[in-house]
């Protein structure tokens, strides 16, 4: 007997190779601007909207903000002059197209497809996340996309579960489980309305804190046997 109907997954760094992505928008977005996309120049924007993010997961900061906000730093830093909103748009746009998933992802999801309603749940930006899976395979295997930006609030806020789960019609937290990488967003949002959890821990980091997933998987191929109640 399968163990959960639904399975909730985060986009980026779950499904999605975020950072092959996240790379090549970036350097396109920026030669497009005449800036030059150095290794230095990409880890101080890793670092840069990575700050910006965890500051979002926090509540300090709305999205609007952030998304123009790393790329004026950025050219601050660089010392170069260009427009961040202009070139946070071409990003964006850059980011939309490049649809690649991690390994195993488009087999896993075909595979819990046939037995279970499968749904994306992600705090990216709506343009750049809509063109990436529409243009991905998973586009054909999951029904069910939910965007914070169209949401109304971010993981992990209740105020963002709350509706999604609605929206499937899902009666019993018991039987979703919630699949993600990050431990506060996608595994400590979704535990505090009573869903278990996978954290997806491909790199087998130490587990720190008070947050506890109900699984640990370090490969996507681990995921049907659990959900399907196999091994």
């Amino acid at each position: 007997m399968k163990r959960y109907d639904f399975v909730l997954f985060d986009a980026d760094n779950t499904l999605f190779d975020f950072d092959r992505a996240e790379h090549e928008a970036l350097r396109l977005a920026l030669e497009a601007f005449s800036i030059p996309c150095t290794p230095e120049t990409e880890a101080r924007y890793v670092s840069i909207n990575s700050g910006l993010w965890a500051m979002l997961d926090r509540g300090e900061a709305t999205r609007e903000w952030l998304v123009v906000e790393r790329f004026a730093r950025l050219t601050r830093e660089l010392g170069v002059e260009a427009d961040p909103q202009a070139l946070n748009r071409t990003y964006l746009d850059k980011l939309g197209e490049q649809p690649f998933l991690l390994p195993g992802a488009e087999k896993m999801c075909r595979a819990l497809g046939q037995h279970c309603t499968l749904a994306i749940l992600t705090n990216g930006v709506a343009r750049a996340q809509r063109g990436r899976f529409d243009r991905s395979p998973l586009a054909g295997l999951i029904p069910h996309l939910f965007i914070s930006e169209e949401v109304g609030a971010s993981k992990p806020s209740p105020a963002f579960f709350r509706p999604v789960l609605d929206a499937l019609a899902v009666t019993n937290p018991r039987r979703a489980l919630m699949v993600g990488d990050n431990l506060t967003t996608d595994i400590g949002g979704a535990a505090a309305l009573g869903l278990d959890t996978a954290w997806y821990n491909p790199r087998r980091l130490p587990h720190t804190g008070t947050i506890c997933p109900t699984w640990e998987i370090a490969r996507l191929a681990e995921l049907p046997p659990l959900v399907l109640g196999f091994s």
